[in-house]
């Protein structure tokens, strides 16, 4: 996952040199340092935000050249996007003039992290006249499913039928701070996010989108939630490829993450309209 080139990227980039010394043992920020280089806030998203498929285009790759794939001999596509602390304030008049009318915004990571511009990407997205929803990084190893659903919701992650809302999304991909899995086996793994699927459930009336790729899915998790829960799979390429364990089709294809997160829902507007209003 790039740092897009927006104009926050420079102080991002600044962030996460000053984080990464001190993790590294390198000492603190020095007396010096000037304002951008301490915001706070763009401090807080380099060190604690892990941006959707951040893990998977670490350990997958990417396919840089891809912008828009074919379209698979679906009788039609709506293209949209999903951003994080990283984008900052979006410029979100110039994401609908490019051909983006929906959107999915992280709103929490395990218990402790909100993302602190969720209120200017999920209402601006709105505002604009996009279908939006909101997303959770899961760190299955450090609280459980449904303390992080719970938190979820509580942050932005509830859902409406307004017609304009989609549902939460939960994001399981590779551990961004070890073991690919977490340290869990394989039921362990099933067990934690049924738990996350079944609390959501039962606070919004609705199955969280799951959001993965093949590859992650079929080392960590052993069970089948393709009855219950839509399919949000990560693959850069010109095609989708095989699926994740038991999905017979996608809903949305995570297709690039260049220059930003690039979405393909797997059906006409229409379809997208049923969606968010369950």
């Amino acid at each position: 996952m790039k740092i897009p080139a927006f104009p926050r990227g420079r102080r991002l980039l600044t962030a996460v040199a000053a984080v990464s010394s001190v993790v590294m043992g390198l000492g603190a920020l020095p007396a010096s340092a000037g304002p951008e280089a301490v915001d706070p806030i763009d401090r807080m998203v380099a060190e604690f935000d892990h941006p959707m498929g951040s893990q998977i285009a670490k350990h997958e790759g990417t396919d840089e050249m891809v912008l828009v794939p074919p379209d698979m001999g679906v009788e039609a596509v709506v293209y949209g996007i999903d951003v994080s602390g990283w984008q900052g304030n979006v410029d979100w008049a110039a994401q609908w003039n490019a051909g983006r009318r929906f959107a999915y915004v992280k709103a929490t990571e395990n218990t402790n992290y909100r993302n602190p511009y969720f209120a200017q990407q999920y209402n601006g997205s709105y505002n604009i006249g996009m279908i939006r929803g909101a997303y959770h990084f899961a760190t299955p190893n450090t609280t459980s499913g449904a303390a992080q659903a719970d938190y979820f919701v509580s942050n932005g992650g509830g859902w409406s039928r307004d017609g304009k809302t989609l549902p939460g999304a939960l994001d399981m991909e590779y551990n961004p701070y070890g073991a690919t899995c977490y340290g869990l086996s394989k039921a362990a793994m099933t067990s934690w996010i049924k738990a996350f699927s079944d609390r959501y459930q039962a606070r919004t009336s609705r199955w969280p989108v799951i959001y993965t790729s093949t590859s992650w899915w079929s080392q960590c998790v052993s069970g089948d939630f393709s009855s219950t829960n839509p399919l949000w799979v990560a693959r850069y390429s010109t095609s989708v490829g095989a699926l994740p364990y038991a999905w017979g089709f996608y809903t949305i294809w995570q297709y690039s993450s260049s220059p930003i997160d690039q979405n393909q829902f797997n059906g006409a507007y229409d379809r997208l309209q049923a969606l968010s209003n369950g």
